[in-house]
């Protein structure tokens, strides 16, 4: 299978260090978020000034993994599309735009997101589910125009706590929007509590771009390690194996001390799940 890991288990280590780490253990690619030590700009939910961040030092980071033979499969920007305040969203919007520049100019074809929300009453509220929504139809309606001109794909990471919280719903808004552009970075853990494992696959496989590897407890609000929760990781993987194989599966979670064993939790699920096919 095409295992990665996102760069921000390896906070505290420079590009290079991080990338040959990640090749070191095994990993394939990787999920580019711009938070290592010599390349700290990466704010979730939010942003930071990118005018700094030239092409050509773009360029240097994202040859700090290829050199290790690592794919940078997404860039991930994870900024607020929801942002009530018009400038602020703006400014989203267009820091969005950046990431797309830096990304078309360095082979990258996706760019990942969440869904955006207010940290301080996150999750599907009555009052303004609907006005959400529409802000969110309206940010990737806007992004996916970009992404024709810059040639790449938009992700959107639906999750159980924000206005896209199930398979389906993903892919009612897909179906809204209108775009191929528009893709789904599919996370288990994110919507194990709404959707079956069945289910994500059922209305999600035409559309995936790629995979986030983490975990959950069916009532618990955040994630864990691939393991310590609630998915079932040998169906998972055979349906991702039926249905997307050799998309990339990019673990989230782990730090630099639990990488290498979070990706022999992965391989010895993938070895069940083979084993689950072959039945």
């Amino acid at each position: 299978m095409n295992i990665g890991i996102t760069t921000r288990s390896f906070t505290g280590l420079t590009n290079e260090e991080a990338a040959r780490m990640i090749a070191e253990i095994g990993y394939k690619c990787t999920e580019l978020c711009l938070v290592q030590n010599d390349s700290n700009y990466w704010r979730y939910n939010g942003r930071t000034d990118l005018s700094d961040m030239t092409l050509d030092r773009f360029l240097g980071i994202v040859e700090s993994y290829r050199k290790q033979s690592v794919d940078v499969s997404a860039l991930g920007v994870f900024t607020n599309l929801i942002e009530k305040e018009p400038e602020a969203r703006k400014a989203n919007l267009d820091y969005f735009a950046k990431h797309m520049e830096l990304a078309s100019h360095a082979g990258i074809k996706c760019l990942s997101t969440e869904c955006g929300f207010d940290p301080h009453s996150r999750g599907v509220q009555a009052h303004r589910y609907e006005s959400d929504f529409n802000l969110l139809k309206e940010s990737v309606s806007y992004l996916a125009d970009l992404a024709e001109k810059y040639d790449v794909y938009v992700a959107i990471e639906p999750c159980v706590l924000d206005v896209i919280p199930s398979a389906k719903r993903m892919r009612d808004f897909i179906e809204q929007i209108g775009s191929d552009r528009v893709k789904v970075l599919l996370d288990p853990a994110n919507l194990i509590a709404n959707s079956s494992e069945e289910d994500m696959f059922r209305y999600l496989k035409d559309h995936v771009f790629y995979f986030h590897g983490k975990d959950r407890k069916v009532n618990d609000t955040y994630g864990r390690l691939i393991g310590d929760g609630d998915i079932d990781w040998p169906l998972f993987l055979s349906l991702y194996h039926t249905y997307t194989e050799g998309f990339p599966f990019i673990i989230e979670y782990p730090n630099k001390d639990t990488a290498g064993m979070t990706y022999e939790r992965v391989m010895r699920f993938n070895e069940e799940s083979l084993k689950l096919m072959n039945r």
